[in-house]
């Protein structure tokens, strides 16, 4: 026989085997009473365990994912408890910088107090004041380019 045709058999056979049925019959073993019987395939117990397998595992991940579930797995925290982490971690940053604003007002009232001031540091406020820039310092008259490109700017604007 053609190799072709043996495995066309030997799938046929598979296939007739999977959809044979077979009777599932419960028996009251004390007098051989049935009490219950269903006619089934191999087939059938394959698709509907795998439908119930698929339907077990989708309602297990939903509970988990959209319930308060997750919070008894490791590694999962609750919202609440995020929120608060992220509150207290600014919280404490706030307090640190306040802190060392503090020990700096500190220090430099121990110089006071004590006396070692040193009188060749620069004030903040002229170091402002010498950032100013005076405009009367720099010509700033309009150039004939420039006239041109603002009268060709309200032009357009005219226009439209």
């Amino acid at each position: 026989m053609p190799k072709k045709r043996l495995k066309k058999l030997r799938r046929k056979a598979f296939f007739d085997a999977i959809k044979a049925r077979r009777r599932l019959v419960i028996v009251n073993e004390e007098t051989f009473e049935e009490q219950f019987s269903l006619k089934l395939s191999i087939l059938n117990v394959f698709v509907f365990g795998s439908i119930g397998a698929i339907f077990l595992i989708s309602l297990t991940s939903y509970l988990i994912a959209f319930t308060s579930l997750r919070e008894y797995i490791p590694g999962y925290s609750s919202t609440e408890l995020k929120k608060n982490a992220l509150l207290l971690g600014i919280k404490s940053d706030s307090l640190e910088f306040q802190l060392k604003k503090n020990d700096e007002y500190i220090k430099s009232l121990k110089k006071v107090l004590t006396g070692d001031l040193e009188y060749a540091k620069v004030n903040k406020d002229s170091i402002l004041a010498s950032d100013y820039v005076d405009p009367s310092e720099y010509d700033l008259e309009v150039s004939k380019a420039e006239m041109e490109l603002r009268k060709q700017v309200q032009e357009e604007a005219q226009k439209k």
